[in-house]
């Protein structure tokens, strides 16, 4: 047996449980993120701290400045020392964060909090699709790796829920104890996360292309792949002693299409209803309590959150069968024509009409992104790179995200202040429009192909 039949079995083998118990607990950083983005939102009135505009943009988007950081770092660790240490690290420190948060005794303490989180969702992110991509079966892999989008959207959604039940049952600390309790409450899942990633196994192919052969053995038995000799691994070994990490023309151009989508995916405005949801619906439900104003405002996000929660489990049935090109074009173009709608109806409504057509807005450029852009994304991120190069590339990714994500959360609410809702939502819409074209001409189609397969498609054939 050659590295090639080894490669061919895995990529054919049947999906089992296993596979998506180990994806599970590879994308339970995707659940962290989604719970953070959300809980930040939700407490985000409620956190007594005086704060600048800008302080406030960093509260809600220094997780994501400390995630870019901590996916840059994560690749050549990742692909020097494994996947799972990695990930291992990451649900710690979570965990640790979510803590401090939770007692903060002043801004300045719960702005470093934040930024030590981001740390862990980056190299999360970087490493997760990288992950499974590695073990994946090729028709089923584009599923697997959509189940990261999905977790990050059943977080939030959850997320709103305990918020909105903490608020409900305990009114009368909101202010004090609840936006604690709220925050320090995602320590949970990272430590059983942490728990349980212990008993993962290390990434197969990783394993190969570093000759760890009885490692290896016991992976592909988890699998299911068994009977496999020491001496034909060896034999692959001898085959792949000389395949070195190299930044061909083939990974360039892989990355520059993938890191277009990770910025386009950001810089459209998806996550502004997620951190900014309550704060934006908030001022709309005029009301002399303001915290009853808050909780209305978390169940307008939650409808919207539920709402992309349930669309992406259509999009993980189907992205290997429609495939990644399919789904992309219709989410661009779908995503353009809601926000434009947004934008309108801020401008021609007011009262109760405003909110209705804000939410409903919201709602269908959430169907859209969760359909065919969020889950796209993690998915090329994953499958486009070589093994040996796979960990840095999928992290170079994750920083573009970030580093995106970042920016449009911190000048959102300056932005905001200074020419309006309606203008953003339109400014998102024209960058939809932007990315419909662009990736019409510049994404490939992946679907049913090997990750060594995809690697050669860009290695033999310009992008178009």
């Amino acid at each position: 047996m050659g590295e090639e039949e080894l490669l061919k079995k895995m990529d054919l083998n049947s999906t089992t449980k296993i596979y998506w118990s180990l994806t599970i607990l590879a994308t339970i950083g995707g659940f962290l993120f989604g719970y953070d983005t959300a809980d930040i939102g939700t407490a985000l009135d409620l956190i007594p701290y005086h704060l600048s505009a800008f302080a406030l943009g960093y509260l809600v988007a220094g997780a994501s400045l400390g995630a870019a950081i901590g996916a840059i770092i994560a690749g050549p660790l990742t692909d020097k020392y494994g996947r799972k240490s990695i990930l291992l690290v990451d649900a710690l420190i979570y965990a640790i964060g979510a803590i401090v948060s939770a007692i903060t005794i002043n801004a300045n303490m719960l702005l470093i909090a934040r930024t030590f989180i981001g740390l862990a969702v980056g190299a999360d992110s970087a490493i997760a699709t990288a992950y499974i991509a590695e073990y994946a079966p090729k028709d089923k892999r584009g599923s697997l790796e959509m189940l990261q989008e999905w977790m990050i959207t059943a977080a939030q959604t959850i997320s709103y829920i305990i918020g909105f039940f903490i608020l409900f049952e305990f009114p009368l600390i909101a202010y004090n104890i609840d936006w604690r309790i709220i925050l320090g409450i995602a320590a949970i899942p990272a430590i059983i996360g942490l728990i349980y990633r212990m008993k993962m196994p290390e990434s197969p192919r990783w394993l190969l292309i570093k000759g760890k052969f009885d490692k290896l053995k016991e992976t592909l038995n988890t699998l299911g792949i068994k009977n496999v000799s020491n001496d034909e691994l060896y034999t692959i070994a001898n085959e792949i002693k000389n395949d070195k990490p190299k930044l061909t023309p083939g990974v360039k151009r892989a990355l520059l299409v993938a890191g277009l989508w990770m910025m386009f995916q950001q810089i459209t405005g998806i996550n502004i209803p997620f951190y900014y949801g309550p704060y934006i619906f908030a001022p709309f439900f005029g009301s002399s309590d303001g915290l009853s104003a808050i909780r209305a405002g978390i169940i307008a996000t939650l409808i919207i959150s539920a709402t992309q929660t349930a669309i992406v489990l259509v999009a993980l049935k189907y992205i290997d069968k429609i495939g990644r090109k399919g789904l992309g074009k219709l989410g661009y173009l779908g995503m353009a024509i809601f926000l434009a709608f947004g934008g309108v109806s801020v401008m021609l409504f007011s009262g109760i009409g405003k909110v209705i057509g804000l939410i409903i807005s919201f709602i269908g450029f959430m169907i859209f992104f969760g359909l065919g852009v969020g889950g796209i994304g993690w998915t090329i991120q994953g499958e486009y790179f070589p093994t040996n190069i796979r960990g840095t590339m999928a992290s170079l990714l994750a920083f573009i995200n970030w580093t995106s994500n970042f920016v449009l959360i911190e000048v959102f609410p300056a932005w905001k202040a200074a020419i309006g809702l309606a203008p953003v939502m339109f400014s998102f819409a024209g960058l939809s429009i932007i990315a419909e074209i662009l990736f019409l001409f510049i994404l490939p189609e992946t679907k049913g192909m090997s990750v060594e397969e995809i690697a050669e498609m860009f290695e033999n054939m310009k992008v178009k």
